[in-house]
């Protein structure tokens, strides 16, 4: 049976607010043309939360999945995502801040032509010191960083096409990437504005010591999105640099040798610029190997270094 839409909703701990929230997602989705099915997934909950997930299973076009412990939103989002079905797919945070009414008109804005439609949190109903300012300064560094330029990365509430979101890896906490990962690749992105409600029970499993992590995570985005398939473009041109200020450094030293009459060994300088040239002979080592990996990594899993947007004609 062809699927129009899949939902799929991570959740952890959220026993409070799941009856409530799957009773708006299913009028909802009701509401949509085509067929759709909703997928629960369940990270590791101590709270019962399975528990309502199972009966939620036993309705027409819903499925639940539980995985062995707390693995993080970013391996419950995948694990729903290749579990899912339709052509698009609508992620969504299972504390009921995220407003299903909103689903249809984030899915005609993405049927109109669009591969990823990110919803942004406008009015955001949290704290603003530890959730609303945190999450600004977040959404200004990735937008400098990636080149994509969105008011609001976390936003889970997002349709993507399946056919794009299915070809992306997902590790680590690279949820919140997602738009600047599918955008690297090729896909159109656009942003809506989207209801944002107060939560209505229990507390958030989120907190500033994720901010760490959204640092590191980004720098793996911005260097698998620009060198993944040129690694030693990025090595070698560390290396280039380095050789550069490395030589600047020994000339200056050797001037004032001739002209100053200042020893070498009185001038700290030339051990930079030794520093700096070994420094640099491993990076332009490195930038071969990633080279090298790179390319065993694409002949062995025949993926290859490119994506396909559409096709049109016979064969």
């Amino acid at each position: 049976m062809s699927v129009t839409l899949s939902a799929v909703i991570p959740v952890f701990n959220e026993a409070e607010n799941l009856r409530d929230f799957e009773q708006e997602l299913s009028a909802a989705l009701s509401s949509l043309g085509g067929t759709h099915e909703t997928i629960w997934v369940d990270d590791g909950s101590t709270d019962g939360s399975f528990a309502l997930l199972r009966e939620f299973a036993g309705l027409s076009g819903q499925r639940a999945l539980r995985l062995a412990k707390n693995y993080g939103q970013t391996a419950a989002l995948a694990a729903g995502i290749a579990a899912a079905r339709g052509e698009w797919i609508v992620t969504l945070d299972a504390d009921g801040q995220n407003d299903p009414a909103d689903i249809p008109r984030l899915l005609a804005a993405a049927a109109a032509g669009t591969d990823v439609v990110s919803g942004w949190r406008r009015d955001r109903k949290d704290p603003y010191f530890s959730r609303i300012l945190p999450s600004r300064a977040a959404n200004a560094v990735i937008s400098a960083v990636t080149g994509l330029k969105l008011h609001d990365f976390g936003c889970t509430l997002k349709v993507y096409k399946a056919s794009r979101l299915k070809a992306a890896d997902l590790y680590g906490e690279m949820h919140r990437f997602l738009p600047a990962i599918l955008a690297y690749g090729g896909a159109s992105v656009t942003e809506l504005p989207v209801n944002h409600r107060p939560r209505r029970a229990g507390q958030s499993k989120y907190g500033l010591a994720r901010t760490f992590k959204v640092l590191l995570d980004l720098m793996t985005v911005k260097f698998m999105g620009d060198f993944i398939t040129k690694p030693i473009y990025f090595f070698g041109g560390l290396s280039f640099a380095l050789l550069a200020a490395s030589g600047v450094m020994a000339v200056y030293t050797l001037y004032n040798k001739f002209f100053n009459g200042i020893f070498v060994k009185d001038q700290p300088l030339f051990l930079l610029a030794i520093f700096f040239a070994l420094v640099a002979v491993q990076f332009a080592a490195l930038g071969l190997l990633a080279e090298v990996l790179i390319r065993t990594y694409h002949s062995s899993s025949r993926k290859p270094p490119y994506s396909v947007a559409d096709k049109a004609g016979e064969g």
